[in-house]
């Protein structure tokens, strides 16, 4: 019956990870308290959202990026060929999110899409907006999202965990029992991992990794109003698979 003991110890990491993860979605999940000149999200209604915030809350920083690249090539002041190269055609800047952009460029005004989206995704343009979002209680705090990250990932752990010990267990010798009774038996752990990685997908998708529950509401508000008509708003609010343009998802790959 050594089996047990080595089900026993699939089910004290699963459940361990599981409660981790569920603390931390919790914790997320909180209202952030009320800025001292209102409540959380004060002064932000869906229209007034810009395209850069609802990039950061939908998507983080890489988002950003992405957006303010396909802005960029929708004004032709950016070439982004389907080989994963950009090329400045007008060098000026309109924002600081373009002009961080800009400075990803070499002397030649050419540069691979990867590096110039890297660049501009830790420019200081981002951090602002990230501090700016935050402090009006859209965004997550960098402390909640990693702890739903940690607990993400410590339930996966769990689940590989419970694979291997369930493997283990049927390479012991035979004490009687038959290998699907005692498959059957981390089945079980295995499915509340499963179950839980699953709750947990359906619950951040698609905004939370990122968004507070606030900035969640004027997301999921402006995916209503403009997420159809405005395919700027579309890349923001769901990514480069909005995009439409097989090139442009190629530049972007």
């Amino acid at each position: 019956m050594f089996w047990v003991l080595l089900l026993l110890t699939a089910w004290a990491g699963v459940l361990t990870s599981c409660i981790l993860l569920l603390r931390a979605a919790a914790v997320a999940s909180v209202p952030a308290p009320a800025p001292p000149d209102g409540s959380a999200g004060a002064g932000y209604r869906p229209d007034a959202l810009n395209l850069y915030e609802a990039a950061y809350l939908a998507g983080g920083p890489r988002r950003v990026a992405e957006l303010t690249l396909l802005s960029m090539q929708r004004g032709r002041r950016l070439l982004l060929a389907h080989t994963g190269w950009a090329t400045v055609v007008d060098p000026v800047g309109r924002d600081p999110h373009e002009r961080s952009v800009l400075g990803a460029f070499g002397p030649d005004g050419q540069a691979p899409v990867v590096a110039v989206r890297v660049a501009a995704a830790r420019d200081e343009a981002v951090r602002i907006l990230a501090d700016r979002l935050d402090a009006a209680g859209l965004a997550l705090p960098a402390a909640a999202r990693g702890a739903v990250a940690g607990g993400v990932r410590a339930v996966r752990r769990a689940a590989a965990l419970v694979a291997a010990t369930a493997a283990a267990a049927l390479c012991l010798p035979v004490d009687g029992t038959a290998g699907a009774v005692i498959l059957g038996w981390f089945s079980m752990p295995l499915l509340l991992t499963l179950g839980c990685l699953a709750i947990a997908r359906f619950e951040t998708y698609p905004y939370s990794a990122w968004a507070s529950p606030a900035g969640q509401r004027l997301l999921v508000a402006l995916d209503r109003e403009r997420g159809e008509g405005d395919p700027l708003a579309a890349v923001a609010l769901r990514g480069v698979r909005a995009l439409t343009d097989p090139a442009l998802r190629a530049a972007l790959a």
